[in-house]
């Protein structure tokens, strides 16, 4: 009897039917592994792909979306990407894990390829992986977008200018722009671009010695602007700026003018108010001063009876200069009588 048959034999028919099944469900597993993975693998076969079957399995137990990176490989041979670029399936993978778009960049340098554009797959993955979105950046180097300076969904309607006469100018500009491949890392974006294409508009106009030059020839000012450079490290190469609107405002010198005569008038005033102030301090001192000297003279003049009558004690007088002296007194006070009544008669007939 063949050894085999004798250890069927020997094994109880409960062993041979767990056998059985664990062989069925291993037949299963691999039914159903080949019918998931074997039409990418035709696919591949058929494109030329260069996947194999086993490397597909292994993509599935490495959290790999094997429909994926078939699907980007066979665009990236279709198209002839692979002659260019050797990118390997391992970079695909690779890519995929460290949380980049395999698609999005495979398309990306499709679109470079056939516009001649200088892109490499280091370059685009890196793109990718810091949060550009390459195919975007890819068509806007082909097909320059525009965008409006400023940017109307902050707010701002149009740019505001003062030319050098006072009249203050409103501006709108449409700016052309393409995608500058090799700084879109670490390059400036739309924002900086705007705000650089706003100042530049602010200062040219600024500079013009009447707004009616920029009137006439808006094109001087987009052409100033322009010629300054302002795509410097930044993500975009400007291709034109064009003044969309301009619109008369203001006369901004006429009110800066009027609103500093305003404030020379109130320094005036101020400074009049300051010097009456002074005047009248300067006038309530001399009053004071008066006052002070009028009691000095108060003061003297209650001394008098007393020195007359230490002279008359010390018999310095006599009685009869005594009463001389009285009477030039009276005498004095008749004549100063008379004076002020004589002056207010002529006060009066005037």
């Amino acid at each position: 009897m063949p050894a085999t048959e004798l250890v069927l034999a020997q094994l109880n028919p409960n062993a041979i039917a767990g056998i059985t099944v664990v062989v069925v469900i291993g037949l299963l597993v691999l039914l159903l592994v080949f019918a998931r993975y074997i039409g990418l693998w035709v696919q591949c076969k058929f494109a030329r792909a260069g996947i194999s079957f086993t490397n597909l399995i292994f993509m599935s137990l490495r959290k790999i979306s094997p429909t994926m990176i078939v699907r980007a490989r066979i665009m990236a041979v279709q198209a002839g990407l692979l002659e260019v670029y050797p990118i390997s399936v391992r970079d695909m993978e690779s890519h995929f894990l460290a949380g980049g778009n395999v698609l999005k960049v495979i398309r990306a340098l499709i679109a470079a390829h056939r516009a001649r554009i200088d892109l490499d797959w280091q370059t685009a993955q890196a793109i990718d992986l810091a949060g550009r979105d390459i195919l975007e950046a890819v068509r806007t180097s082909v097909y320059p977008k525009v965008i409006d300076c400023p940017d109307p969904r902050k707010g701002t309607q149009t740019l505001d200018a003062v030319a050098a006469d006072g009249i203050q100018l409103k501006a709108r500009a449409r700016v052309t722009v393409r995608t500058n491949i090799h700084q879109l890392i670490g390059g400036a974006t739309e924002e900086t671009v705007i705000a650089r294409v706003g100042q530049g508009i602010v200062q040219a106009i600024g500079s013009t010695s009447s707004y009616k030059i920029v009137l006439e020839n808006p094109d001087r000012i987009s052409q100033t602007v322009l010629n300054q450079g302002l795509e410097a490290q930044t993500a975009f190469e400007i291709v034109s700026i064009d003044i969309a609107d301009i619109d008369v405002g203001d006369n901004i010198g006429a009110r800066l003018q009027a609103d500093q005569a305003e404030a020379d008038m109130r320094v005036a005033q101020a400074k009049a108010e300051q010097t009456r102030a002074e005047f009248a301090a300067r006038e309530q001192e001399m009053i004071a001063k008066v006052q002070a000297n009028r009691a000095e003279v108060v003061l003297a003049e209650a001394q008098v009876p007393m020195a007359i009558s230490e002279a008359l004690q010390s018999r310095a007088i006599g009685l009869l200069d005594y009463y001389e002296l009285k009477n030039v007194q009276a005498d004095t006070q008749m004549r100063q009588a008379i004076a002020g009544q004589g002056l207010g008669g002529q006060a009066v007939t005037r």
